[in-house]
């Protein structure tokens, strides 16, 4: 081979490498564009979702809405928002007040117990009964159980006096009612499988709406402000025409020999 041709083809090997190496350089070039692009999109995607996880956490819950929504008061209410609930009959001359949350144990031991008794004495005329209805358990082991429980009471009362009771009672069952840590009475699905026990409210389409919309979400929260300025402390509490009744055992008799003295004075 002469030392021409040996010089030309050393040349065109160094230039198919040149070309070879430009190659794999715009390809390199290429790759990382994506990746760096890949990486944006990425970015972006990320900041986008905790964007919206920030929005929607800054959004105002159920109950903040509530807050502030128009006050639709039950049927069978009277007073200031309508937060004064008062059942039985009108000649009758005393009035018994009762104090209760929902998510109170006692008071579940106290409806089981005392309850069917004052319904007994509410036909009778003995007295009237006013509820109050609260909801501090919610701010105490935190939830809306109490808020949730009083809203669909509110439902009931609608429906009537009567239902409304029964449907007190299935709460405060041992069958229905959950400790007061569990949150139960927060699902509106809980409280309508209950209701279906009460025959005034199974298959009540009105009843069913007002719970699952939240009808009168506001005024439970307007009930528990009521409770709150009564100057009652704990639930289940009593008063006979603004004076407290002590109970010691949650019995029919000993409520009746209480309740007997309250009236006397």
């Amino acid at each position: 081979m002469s030392s021409r041709n040996s010089q030309a083809n050393k040349a065109a090997a160094r230039e198919r490498l040149r070309a070879e190496r430009e190659k794999q350089a715009k390809k390199d070039k290429v790759r990382r564009q994506f990746i760096v692009a890949g990486a944006v999109v990425a970015v972006l995607a990320l900041a986008g979702g905790i964007g919206y996880a920030v929005v929607q956490a800054n959004q105002p819950g159920e109950w903040d809405k509530a807050a502030k929504a128009e006050l639709v008061a039950p049927k069978n209410t009277t007073g200031e928002n309508g937060t004064t609930v008062v059942i039985g009959k009108a000649d009758a001359k005393k009035t018994l007040e009762l104090y209760e949350d929902a998510r109170c144990p006692i008071c579940s031991t106290f409806e089981q117990g005392v309850g069917p008794q004052i319904k007994k004495d509410l036909d009778a005329g003995k007295y009237k009964l006013q509820y109050v209805g609260a909801t501090f358990l919610d701010k105490a082991f935190s939830g809306s159980g109490s808020k949730n429980a009083l809203s669909a009471l509110g439902a009931a009362l609608n429906v009537s006096p009567e239902a409304f009771l029964d449907y007190k009672s299935a709460l405060y069952s041992k069958e229905n009612h959950p400790e007061e840590k569990d949150d139960k009475f927060s699902k509106d699905d809980y409280l309508l499988k209950i209701a279906d026990e009460v025959p005034a409210l199974k298959g009540n389409a009105e009843f069913k709406k007002a719970v699952e919309n939240g009808t009168y979400n506001r005024w439970a929260i307007e009930m528990s402000k009521t409770f709150e300025k009564s100057g009652v402390t704990g639930t289940p509490s009593l008063k006979m025409d603004g004076k407290k009744v002590e109970i010691q055992k949650m019995t029919p008799e000993d409520f009746t020999a209480s309740v007997d003295k309250a009236i006397a004075g």
